[in-house]
């Protein structure tokens, strides 16, 4: 009989936490942080649950030569329940989407699920599958971005999508291992998605300085320089927030360059899905919601941890 602990590991549950920040990103790059912000996040996570029911569907065969202790090979979830969860995931997902930010999210959620699904049944196995998965991620950080100028959240969109094709071009080598060249690669692109997550929005804060100086200039000299220190903390907060990504990220890549072997690959990609949420944190900030995104970012250790439960590979 399928368990709940078993539908879990179908779906990764863990890894979701990943997946809000795309949301809260876009929103912030956007200006459109509301109270509907949330519903689209968990738009988002059920549209992620339902690319992963669908990914191992489509790859139970595979997975029965390769990883028989998965869920459909094991016999601990049948093919056809499988598939149907994560159709009635995607429905959800889709319609929870229509229901919260209507037709301008549904414009984006329907392709979103679309790309999911074209990853997980056609473009896996290619060599447009990394592409394919990134614009997933890159379509997610729009979702949030649904509600205000969608525009101003396409660099957001583009960091995030680049990193997502690092863990995705790492993850095609789980199995078999892979040779030094490719986290060389995937590390460097670590490098300038980090970089591009921690510069600030150009002319950002001068402007906050600026509007500091303006709103101070009648204000005692103490709570001016506090406004000051604090302009300067939120133009801090993406560098920090970024680093952090790139440190923890960017180190287990490092291991891989050393030891190319198939068990320091997943390694790689689990620290690349679990450290997600601080590249997000720092995107979040670097949109003006500098103390949402340390709460963003917060989720990564709380990935790890949960990691070592339910894989999130």
């Amino acid at each position: 009989m399928t368990t709940l602990a078993d539908l879990a590991e179908l779906v990764r549950a863990p890894a979701a936490l990943s997946v809000p920040g795309d949301v809260i990103a876009g929103a912030a790059a956007a200006g459109a942080l509301s109270p509907r912000t949330p519903a689209l996040a968990g738009a988002s996570v059920l549209l992620y649950w339902a690319g992963m029911a669908a990914n191992d569907w489509a790859d139970r065969r595979l997975d029965a030569e390769e990883r028989p202790e998965r869920p459909i090979p094991s016999g601990r979830v049948t093919p056809a329940a499988a598939v149907g969860l994560a159709a009635g995931l995607t429905a959800a997902g889709v319609g929870l989407a229509a229901a919260v930010g209507g037709r301008r999210a549904v414009a984006l959620a329907v392709p979103l699920a679309a790309t999911i699904w074209g990853y997980d049944l056609l473009a896996k196995n290619t060599a447009a599958g990394p592409a394919v998965m990134a614009a997933c991620r890159g379509l997610d950080v729009l979702l949030g971005a649904s509600g205000g100028r969608m525009t101003r959240a396409l660099p957001a969109a583009a960091t995030v999508a680049a990193h997502t094709w690092t863990v995705t071009a790492l993850s095609r080598r789980e199995v078999t291992g892979a040779d030094a060249a490719l986290p060389m690669r995937t590390l460097a692109g670590t490098a300038l998605v980090a970089a591009s997550a921690a510069v600030a929005v150009p002319g950002a804060r001068r402007a906050a300085l600026h509007t500091t100086h303006q709103s101070g200039a009648a204000d005692q000299g103490g709570v001016r320089a506090g406004r000051s220190r604090s302009a300067t903390i939120a133009a801090v907060l993406p560098a920090v927030l970024a680093g952090w990504y790139a440190a923890r990220y960017g180190a287990a890549q490092a291991e891989v360059v050393r030891d190319p072997s198939a068990g320091r690959v997943r390694a790689a990609v689990g620290a690349g899905i679990t450290g997600l949420p601080a590249l997000q944190g720092a995107l979040t900030a670097r949109g003006g919601a500098g103390l949402l995104g340390v709460a963003v970012a917060a989720a990564a250790p709380l990935g790890r941890r949960l990691a070592r439960k339910v894989s999130p590979t």
